[in-house]
């Protein structure tokens, strides 16, 4: 006895089983992909309390980790004088004082200066009393569209206390010497604080005036 069994098709019954598999095998493919995939579990945000002392006032946030610093003034403490420019530290238009050293805000996270105090334009002073580097900004035209004003203000101020600890800046020629004070010095270290509309010499004039009065 043959131990194979032999099924004999006829050409048309064999084009019917391969056209019957091919649909079959596409009305798979179509409800495996219209099955939607399973999602995976939301990853949790992380969320801290931070505390900063901001222009003498003490602000208890919570925050999420990832929260620059310039996101925590605009958006959580609704302090917009500090801009989001480049957002890549490149302009200094989000310029502050964080505990006397001026820093790109867009460039830390919030939660690196808990306890620390940060002063923003707001904090310089006001129209009705205004800081004397404000007040020289408007006296020399300092600004144009005043975008980069409130970074280059308070850029400006940190520059003149850098000078009075006798902080050097690469283009010094006397380390020793007291004050440091010249326009070449002033351009190098504002050289962070970018200006669309040009106004350079008469931030040069404003900060000079300003150091005049106050370097010692």
């Amino acid at each position: 006895m043959n131990d194979s069994i032999r099924i004999k098709f006829s050409r048309r019954e064999l084009l019917a089983v391969g056209a019957a598999s091919a649909v079959a095998t596409e009305t798979a493919g179509a409800i495996e992909r219209t099955v939607p995939a399973r999602a995976a579990p939301a990853a949790r945000e992380a969320t801290v309390s931070v505390s900063l002392v901001v222009n003498g006032r003490r602000e208890a946030l919570r925050l999420d980790t990832r929260t620059t610093l310039l996101d925590a003034l605009r958006e959580h403490l609704k302090l917009t004088g500090t801009k989001k420019g480049c957002d890549h530290g490149q302009c200094g238009a989000c310029t502050v004082i964080v505990d006397g050293r001026r820093i790109n805000a867009c460039l830390t996270l919030a939660v690196m200066h808990d306890g620390a105090s940060v002063t923003t334009i707001e904090g310089l002073g006001t129209p009705q009393q205004m800081h004397p580097m404000q007040a020289a900004f408007v006296k020399h035209d300092g600004f144009q569209c005043g975008y980069c004003t409130p970074g280059q203000i308070c850029s400006a101020v940190a520059v003149l206390q850098e000078m009075r600890q006798g902080v050097p800046s690469h283009v010094s020629g006397d380390l020793t010497a007291r004050p440091i004070l010249s326009a070449e010095e002033l351009r190098e270290r504002m050289s962070g604080n970018i200006c669309r509309c040009g106004a350079y010499p008469n931030i040069v004039e404003a900060i000079t005036e300003v150091a005049g009065k106050t370097a010692a």
